[in-house]
């Protein structure tokens, strides 16, 4: 929690020092992403052991409360109050090549839905029951990988160059795609998985695979918004669109008739 405080904290703070005027409605998506991360580590977390709290856990740090951080635009922000040399560092690190690879949607989606199809596959699941900092680890994970994951997608940040819209939308339905075979393939198999288990409740697993895949319908469907808007904001004529002006939305101005 006290992590998770840091977050917020900082980013008004960042917020408040950006003197030509943060939007607010990106400190708002922040502050939502913030919000449901405490959630997510805090009521959440002190269930007993039961396999629908933890798959609420993902849905939340791995799909949900990345939506809202990756739309708060943490980098712009971070570079509209950085000193010159910070902004040129900063350029070089997204120019990176591991960078790069990282931020292409399939290499994204694979971290975020392979992760997951480890976890639930393998007896990762129950080692990470046994030992609690592998389990902080995994969450750790899906909180990066869902971060990275709509980034790549539909982040207003600078980014390494985004392929298209087809490949985005299509590495969004691949992973939706996956993430609903793997609920569906751990209510079907309940009883076996997650292997490793020593006292297994088929009627809860059940219960969280079904979670799962109605959850993460929602949370693919959010994505999948952002993931248009983006695209619109970029490709709508300037005329068309607002301006980003000093962080927040303003018209375009008209241009002066033709004599």
């Amino acid at each position: 929690m006290a992590a998770v405080g840091l977050l917020a904290g900082g980013y008004l703070v960042a917020a408040a020092a950006d003197t030509r005027g943060w939007d607010h409605r990106r400190s708002a998506a922040w502050l939502a992403g913030c919000a449901v991360l405490a959630v997510a580590v805090g009521p959440l977390a002190q269930l007993p052991d039961d396999p629908r709290g933890h798959m609420a856990q993902h849905l939340l740090l791995g799909m949900v409360a990345p939506l809202g951080l990756v739309l708060g635009a943490p980098v712009t922000l971070l570079l509209r109050i950085s000193s010159t040399p910070t902004r040129r560092l900063i350029g070089r690190l997204l120019r990176a090549r591991p960078v790069h690879l990282l931020a292409h949607p399939v290499t994204a989606a694979l971290l975020s839905t392979g992760g997951l199809a480890l976890v639930l596959l393998t007896p990762l699941y129950a080692a990470a029951e046994r030992q609690p900092a592998l389990h902080n680890a995994l969450h750790l994970h899906y909180l990066a990988a869902g971060y990275l994951f709509a980034w790549a997608l539909a982040g207003p940040d600078p980014a390494p160059h985004r392929p298209g819209l087809a490949v985005r939308l299509g590495a969004l339905l691949g992973a939706a795609a996956v993430h609903a075979a793997l609920a569906k393939y751990l209510y079907a198999y309940a009883g076996t998985l997650p292997p490793g288990l020593t006292d297994p409740d088929p009627a809860a697993f059940r219960s969280a695979a079904q979670l799962m895949y109605y959850g993460g319908d929602v949370a693919e469907l959010l994505l999948a918004v952002a993931l248009f808007a983006t695209w619109y904001h970029r490709r709508a004529p300037r005329t068309l669109r607002p301006a980003v002006r000093g962080g927040t939305l303003r018209p375009e101005p008209t241009p002066p008739a033709q004599a």
